[in-house]
């Protein structure tokens, strides 16, 4: 059955949201199935778009992680470009004063500290303080929506890579997380199926998600921007490649030795051009993946660290960041004495019941 997103069918169908002045969130993954941007697409439907507004990354994407493009005019449409980036309370609320209907239409990638989903949330919360209505646009989850993998975050360890309680990898659409998070209207997907990982055309969601192999790995690997060890930022395969220029030629026949599933591992060299070690030559590991049902980027991830932590007593390091990334400090202080972060990993009971997802509008 073809996938129809909720972009699609808004601008088929005008009447699926409130009346009133629009505000659009969203960036250059917010496209229908021939490309045209959302934004173009909704105005030809007659919808009274008023605003955009863009996430990290900017509305055309040309910013690096931790920036955004700022504000203007949209040359697409002729309309003002706000920037919520780090914005919260008051001085995000002042930014929808124009608008009567907040829109969210961007592509998620299903992982926790992915920022689009607490961009979202933070317009959310705007969007309950100013009394009006939120309505996502939703689109599929390119993890699937069966699989659930890491722990909850914890109270305290909240920041803009993760606000609320749910796991690594949700499971979710935008739209079912939206619901999870606060108040919301939802228009739906049609024909996605929860374990289909398909997405339709694949607009790269950031400049370091590339492909949707760069995603799969992400909830696991994803945590090494927690370390001293290159994530593979400025490199053609960010988050597949791994390394730092202690790591030799240990770490490949052991990592192969823990024979884990769906995923191959093999000694890579590379030279980053930003980020981490920029300009140097690394020795490292690239991880293919060759069957994405048996795959587990998150109890990989964990027992890469693990190695890694055991090769390389004197060099491997955690960085900070490493506790807001997982969600609490309980990788951190596994690795800091030794002990096998693996059996940190538990599936939130109140994310899944009798192997079902748990999202809102299903039994409880």
């Amino acid at each position: 059955m073809v996938v129809r997103t909720g972009a699609q069918r808004l601008a088929e169908d005008p009447g699926l949201v409130p009346d009133g002045r629009l505000g659009l969130i969203t960036n250059f993954t917010g496209v229908l199935p021939d490309l045209t941007p959302t934004s173009v697409a909704l105005r030809a439907a007659g919808l009274p778009l008023a605003a955009l507004f863009g996430p990290e990354h900017g509305l055309r994407g040309t910013a690096q992680a931790g920036a955004s493009e700022g504000e203007g005019v949209d040359p697409d449409t002729g309309l003002p470009v706000f920037d919520t980036y780090r914005r919260q309370g008051r001085e995000l609320d002042d930014l929808f004063s124009g608008v009567d209907v907040l829109l969210f239409d961007i592509q998620d990638i299903g992982t926790r500290f992915y920022t689009y989903v607490w961009t979202m949330y933070d317009c959310q919360q705007a969007a309950a303080r100013l009394g009006m209505p939120f309505v996502v646009l939703d689109r599929p989850n390119p993890l699937g929506g069966v699989r659930v993998e890491g722990p909850l975050l914890q109270p305290g360890f909240e920041s803009f890579v993760g606000r609320a309680p749910i796991p690594l990898r949700h499971g979710l659409t935008v739209g079912e997380l939206a619901l999870q998070l606060g108040a919301a209207t939802v228009v739906s997907l049609e024909g996605w199926a929860r374990d289909s990982c398909a997405v339709e055309p694949w607009v790269p969601p950031s400049p370091n998600m590339p492909t949707p192999e760069t995603a799969l790995v992400y909830p696991g690997t994803g945590l090494f921007e927690g370390t001293n060890l290159s994530e593979g930022r400025g490199t053609t395969r960010p988050f597949e490649t791994i390394g730092a220029p202690y790591v030799d030629d240990r770490l490949v026949p052991a990592l192969r030795a823990c024979e884990l599933p769906g995923v191959m591992f093999r000694r890579t060299w590379f030279e980053p051009v930003f980020h981490k070690y920029a300009g140097q030559a690394l020795s490292g590991v690239q991880l293919h993946v060759v069957d994405r049902e048996t795959f587990e980027p998150v109890r990989t991830a964990l027992v890469m660290l693990r190695v890694l932590n055991e090769l390389y007593p004197d060099d491997f390091d955690l960085l900070p960041s490493l506790d807001k990334l997982w969600g609490s400090d309980s990788l951190r202080k596994a690795l800091e004495s030794g002990d096998d972060p693996v059996e940190l990993l538990t599936t939130p009971a109140d994310w899944v019941r009798d192997g079902v997802l748990l999202y809102e509008g299903d039994a409880r």
